[in-house]
């Protein structure tokens, strides 16, 4: 008698995730690019500004969060372009898992390894523009909750682009429009707490977006994918 061998859903998990840090190990200068592209906006804010620290703990909110943004563009082109140039897109296609889910283990995968480390990187930065250090739970919570929020809708549009050749300025324009309410909620909650109010409301609003897209984005840019390559 012979088993049925199909693989699980954490094994294949395990073996993208493997396979991903393998590859970003080996090309690990441009896997850093992201991450050092939002600390040179950053610290280019803090010298243009000088030692206005009132100034600069005005703007930190906006810079910080829209570092965090145009970082998660810069990266995204490159979310499934290289599986499609390998062939390893049709073999997603044909395996026995759902698409959905091989597409939200490298969309986090992407947020690990672009995002995080700005978000490990953002105590630092919050000193070097002068954030209280009151507004800092508020500024990492909503770090938390709103990039992989980018990086999934991220993942749709990069999906719609991915059969495309030179999409960057076709990428930035589809995402961009997803990416703003995001912003305005993340940056609008820090505002709302220097302002002495409830940053509650924004933050809820970026969970209650993270849990949707968790849900509804791999779904999408895995249609989206069998379009492509229809």
């Amino acid at each position: 008698m012979s088993s049925d061998a199909r693989p699980t859903l954490a094994g294949t998990a395990r073996a993208l995730l493997r396979r991903d840090l393998r590859l970003l190990w080996r090309r690990r200068g441009d896997a850093l690019q992201p991450a050092l592209f939002a600390i040179l906006v950053v610290v280019l804010f803090a010298l243009a500004l000088g030692n206005e620290r009132a100034m600069l703990a005005a703007v930190a909110p906006a810079v910080l969060w829209v570092a965090a943004l145009l970082s998660g563009l810069l990266s995204l082109d490159s979310l499934f372009r290289g599986d499609a140039e390998d062939g390893s897109l049709e073999q997603w296609m044909l395996a026995p898992v759902p698409l959905a889910w091989l597409v939200l283990v490298r969309t986090l995968v992407h947020w690990a390894t672009t995002a995080l480390p700005l978000v490990l990187a953002t105590p630092l930065l919050a000193e070097l523009l002068a954030l209280p250090h009151t507004l800092l739970p508020v500024l990492l919570l909503s770090l938390a909750l709103g990039t992989p929020l980018l990086s999934l809708l991220g993942a749709v549009v990069a999906a719609l682009t991915v059969g495309m050749r030179r999409a960057g300025v076709l990428l930035a324009l589809l995402a961009l429009p997803l990416y703003v309410p995001v912003l305005v909620f993340g940056a609008g909650s820090l505002a709302a707490a220097a302002q002495g109010f409830d940053p509650t409301g924004g933050l809820l609003l970026l969970a209650a977006g993270l849990a949707l897209a968790l849900v509804l984005a791999p779904v999408a840019a895995a249609t989206a994918l069998r379009i492509a390559h229809a």
